[in-house]
């Protein structure tokens, strides 16, 4: 919903359970349950006008805001199971997401909405594929930077296999160094470094 705040109504309402560009990939089979569409989570990019949604069915949807309207720019398969969150990082077209399934990933978006949009950063240098692994307490993790499309499909360019369910996320700079934080259902906040994507 987006919401005018001085009349304390809203403006504009889409319900992601009508989403028309939902595909069903193959026949179902019988018993088999399916993730309802419902909103987990919604980051706003800095530029004011572009935002995110991380919803049960493992989507991530990105909006445009047009005046009292939103138009969905890109909707794309982000996780097996539901989006728990999705978080831009500051100055950027990057976007953080979480999932029900242990991952956190981090998607390049700006190709889509600039495609009306002109960026708010200035030209960010793209570094070929890299492949790292990080260490978690009580486990180790792996992470993989790739290529952002693949086929034709968006793609993430990190991808961390953090093990346990996203229940929160940010990137966040510390001592100069561009991190992400992950909390979970375990009492440990964990650190990653992103290095530059």
């Amino acid at each position: 919903m987006l919401w005018n705040l001085q009349k304390a109504r809203p403006l504009w309402i889409t319900n992601l359970q009508e989403d028309e560009t939902e595909e069903i990939e193959g026949p179902q089979s019988p018993g088999q349950l399916l993730n309802p569409a419902l909103a987990h989570s919604v980051s706003v990019a800095s530029c004011g006008n572009i935002f995110s949604c991380g919803a049960e069915d493992g989507k991530v949807r990105i909006f445009r805001v047009m005046g009292v309207k939103c138009e969905q720019e890109l909707g794309f398969k982000g996780h097996t199971l539901g989006v728990s969150q999705v978080c831009f990082l500051p100055e950027s077209y990057l976007l953080l997401t979480g999932g029900n399934d242990g991952k956190v990933r981090l998607w390049d978006v700006s190709a889509e909405v600039e495609k009306k949009q002109k960026s708010p950063v200035k030209h960010i240098h793209r570094k070929k594929t890299k492949r790292g692994t990080y260490t978690k307490q009580g486990g180790s993790t792996n992470a993989s930077v790739t290529h952002e499309e693949e086929h034709g499909k968006i793609s993430p360019k990190l991808n961390i296999e953090h093990g346990e369910k996203v229940n929160w996320l940010l990137g966040t700079k510390i001592k100069g160094h561009q991190n992400i934080l992950v909390a979970d259902q375990t009492s440990y906040i964990s650190v990653y470094p992103l290095n530059e994507c």
